[in-house]
């Protein structure tokens, strides 16, 4: 299956591995890509040290594209930045931030770009600035959130820009897949759902929260700081969220928050941050990378009667449509 995104990233389905800091690693990069997805490592909170030895893991692991998230607003932002060009890194998502103060530099490298963005607004913004594509990143993801859906962010978005769109949030099968690409997307991004495959190294009592959580079992804290994140409910988010309701200054609440991913790599699962999307209430399954790819781009396509490549042509005569008025 060939779409805009497919051929931008040089792979085979128009699958992207989520960017999750301190569970993106090479491991489940290398494997995403290796089963014909698009693989991305977390530097998100990471030393460039670890960053630098992941990379090149994953380099030894396969010869296919591979990509890293760029938390913008990480201290490191600046020196992770430089270390995508002395790496060799060919893919960027980014995240948290606008990414103009290194796209030159990127783009000297011939680094493709692609930023995570959560409004119409900012999706015009980064293709007046030059990326490559977007990522329409829906309220229903794990982590950091936006206030839209992906039902109502795609379909905006589409209609806005001429560059590939890239949905996320809420997607975990092959239903998820032909929703996306009827409401507009050339690919997808999808992180809850890698969180419970074999190369996903992150502990196991986490990988079971996921495969047993309802739809209701997610919750949004950090509203009020600017900087909301979904997980799974457990006595840490619990108390965030009263502590939430109770403050009134957001400063008083960093407090709460740091260290609390970290918490949750390392198997805290009452005081650490969960990450985990909505759609973790139907991830039922573990499997390896390549059988979880096969498995949603048949489904897809059984679902899609074939026709996601028409979708996927139709939208991308849509973006080459606004691209031509624009010019």
């Amino acid at each position: 299956m060939k779409t805009r995104v497919t051929e931008l990233l040089g792979i085979e389905a128009p699958i992207i591995q989520g960017g999750m800091a301190r569970v993106a690693d090479a491991s489940l990069a290398a494997a995403v890509s290796e089963a014909g997805g698009l693989g991305i490592i977390a530097c998100g909170g990471a030393k460039l040290d670890w960053i630098a030895d992941q990379v090149k893991q994953a380099q030894a692991q396969t010869s296919k594209p591979f990509g890293c998230n760029v938390m913008l607003m990480d201290p490191l932002a600046p020196e992770v930045a430089k270390l995508m060009v002395e790496l060799g890194v060919k893919v960027v998502t980014t995240g948290a931030g606008s990414p103009v103060e290194y796209l030159p530099l990127w783009r000297e490298a011939g680094i493709k770009v692609i930023p995570v963005i959560a409004t119409t607004a900012q999706a015009r913004r980064m293709e007046r600035l030059g990326v490559d594509a977007v990522v329409a990143e829906g309220t229903e993801s794990g982590g950091h959130v936006g206030e839209l859906t992906t039902m109502a962010l795609v379909p905006s978005v589409r209609e806005a820009v001429s560059i590939p769109v890239i949905a996320a949030g809420g997607i975990a099968d092959g239903r998820g897949i032909c929703a996306a690409f009827a409401l507009g997307a050339e690919g997808v991004q999808m992180g809850t759902r890698f969180l419970t495959i074999e190369e996903c190294t992150v502990c196991d009592p986490w990988k079971e929260k996921v495969l047993g959580a309802k739809d209701s079992d997610t919750i949004v804290t950090g509203r009020g700081t600017g900087h909301p994140v979904r997980g799974l409910k457990n006595k840490f988010a619990r108390a965030c969220r009263k502590r939430e309701m109770e403050c009134s200054n957001p400063e008083d609440l960093e407090g709460m928050y740091a260290g609390s991913l970290k918490r949750a790599v390392e198997g805290d699962m009452e005081n650490g941050s969960i990450l985990a999307g909505q759609i973790a209430a139907i991830v039922k399954k573990r499997g390896t990378a390549r059988e979880l790819i096969a498995e949603l781009m048949a489904e897809a396509e059984t679902l899609g009667a074939l026709d996601l490549a028409a979708m996927a042509e139709l939208n991308a005569r849509q973006g080459r449509c606004l691209e031509d008025a624009d010019v």
